[in-house]
Formats: structure tokens, sequence, C-alpha cells
């Protein structure tokens, strides 16, 4: 399993996914149903791309900045 950083531009904002899932196919797969759970309208995603991948392990994880 690997941890997964994808970066998501969406019509009118944009932002990060961290996902955990076997393989790029499965993480990209995910990506829609993630943002189903976030948004109430399921916005327009014009891309999406992976940034970071990690192998799952105690004490894995990402830092995300806010950006002001």
């Amino acid at each position: 399993m690997f941890l997964y950083k994808i970066e998501i531009e969406l019509e009118d904002a944009s932002g990060q996914l961290i996902v955990l899932a076997e393989t790029d196919e499965k993480a990209f797969e995910t990506v829609d149903s993630q943002l189903e759970r976030h948004y109430l309208k399921m916005p327009v995603l014009k891309s999406a791309a992976i940034v970071e991948k990690k192998r799952t392990a105690t004490g894995a994880g990402y830092y995300v900045p806010h950006q002001t």
C-alpha cells in the first residue's frame, strides 16, 4: 500500500488530497468519491496529478501548509 498526495484543480478552487491505495490507478479512482464526500454539489474537476508517493509505514504522512 502507498500513501499518495494528489494535487486537485477544480473549476474555481484547488487543493490536495491524501489517499491510501495499492496502485496509482486505484488512487486516481478514489478522487471522485473523495470529492463527492466533501462537496454537496460535485465540482468540475479540471485536473488531478500525483505529486508524492510513499510506502506506508508507521509515522508516514504529509505536511500540507495553509495557502493564504
